[in-house]
């Protein structure tokens, strides 16, 4: 397959997944940074079956990524949640799957935190939750509450927490 087609898939990956209404409110350019971000980010470093590794691995992907958005208009949260988002996207692309061999990810992947989730999930587990701050204001340690949380509920229903984001959202009450 032409190396041109996955870089172009990519791209198209990264804008899907970082609509407008994804950082709704946000300061200008915003939306254009992150999808230049993703649209060359190297997938290879995410295809690791090892919780540690991954886990690794984005924690500094997603400092590095928020460095690279526009001063003032990022946060810890925002490129977590990209960040989340698009390796979700990319993962559900048959290509970038194979290319890239997430499937060996799946088990460590995140579930992209946002108010929906959030309060899904606190409703699932009143009082276990920290309060939720929004994403913009999201640090490391409430987002991983929220995704030992999400794992507990994938768990019971037989699912990797990264797809457990399709029943929050479109069961919502």
């Amino acid at each position: 397959m032409r190396q041109d087609f996955i870089h172009t898939v990519q791209h198209k990956v990264a804008i899907s997944a970082i609509p407008p209404s994804t950082f709704r409110g946000s300061k200008a350019g915003l939306v254009a940074a992150a999808r230049e971000f993703l649209r060359t980010l190297d997938l290879s470093g995410f295809a690791v079956s090892d919780p540690k590794r991954f886990a690794t691995s984005l924690d500094r992907m997603t400092v590095k990524f928020w460095k690279t958005l526009p001063r003032g208009s990022g946060s810890w949260g925002v490129a977590r949640k990209a960040l989340n988002l698009f390796l979700r996207d990319a993962f559900y692309n048959t290509y970038l799957r194979k290319r890239f061999k997430l499937l060996r990810a799946e088990s460590c992947l995140e579930i992209p935190l946002d108010g929906v989730v959030a309060h899904r999930l606190r409703r699932l587990l009143p009082r276990k939750l920290p309060a939720w701050p929004g994403v913009k204001l999201l640090t490391k340690e409430v987002s991983d509450a929220y995704q030992m949380a999400a794992m507990h509920e994938a768990h019971k229903m037989n699912l990797s927490r990264v797809h457990l984001d399709i029943y929050l959202w479109t069961n919502r009450e």
